[in-house]
């Protein structure tokens, strides 16, 4: 059990050093005006409103990961190239911050940027599916895994309407993004009950 726990425990020290690389990455895309006035920063609005999306995206992320690595049995190889591809398409999400600002949200980065979030919302559910496959039935009832299911269907649903809608005005498809965001903003699944959460 020692050994199952440290091996999963390693999978989630990983994936902290990737997160965090990719906030770092984000982080030094960040310019400051040349200019001295706070005026200078009013052109900067779609950098600060691109940044701030994908950094609570990112933030959601290592919280729901965090949350479903807890329910992990044992770590199959499945499951590492799952959280491989997860965290591949988690890694775009710096290219499509950036472009965003510097394109001042026009169509084509904001439907990249949200068909990245189609990618990590797919990648998530697999990853999702793989754990509570193998999850104590008495840590994670049928109810929490029913809405997990749902939530995870909800958003993806949300996310690809996201992509179309960007083709036509950006702005609603990034309203939509932080739509499906608010959904997991806590990692247990509204309305579900989790069972056991409290042990680590």
């Amino acid at each position: 059990m020692h050994e199952r726990r440290a091996t999963a425990d390693r999978l989630g020290a990983f994936s902290d050093a990737v997160i965090a690389v990719i906030i770092t990455i984000m982080v030094l895309e960040l310019k400051a005006p040349e200019s001295s006035t706070f005026s200078a920063l009013l052109p900067l609005w779609p950098t600060a409103v691109s940044y701030a999306v994908s950094y609570l995206f990112i933030a959601i992320i290592w919280v729901n990961h965090h949350h479903l690595l807890r329910f992990v049995e044992y770590v199959t190889p499945r499951l590492i190239w799952v959280n491989f591809a997860h965290l591949f398409a988690v890694s775009l999400v710096p290219f499509a911050t950036a472009w965003i600002a510097r394109a001042q949200l026009a169509s084509a980065p904001v439907t990249v940027y949200a068909g990245i979030f189609v990618c990590v919302n797919l990648a998530y559910r697999m990853f999702e599916q793989e754990v509570l496959a193998q999850a104590d039935s008495e840590r994670i009832c049928t109810l929490a895994r029913r809405m997990a299911r749902r939530r995870s269907l909800g958003t993806l649903l949300i996310f690809v309407a996201a992509t179309l809608v960007s083709l036509a005005v950006p702005l609603l498809g990034l309203v939509l993004i932080c739509a499906a965001l608010m959904l997991y903003l806590r990692p247990e699944a509204p309305g579900s009950l989790f069972q056991g959460t409290h042990t680590s």
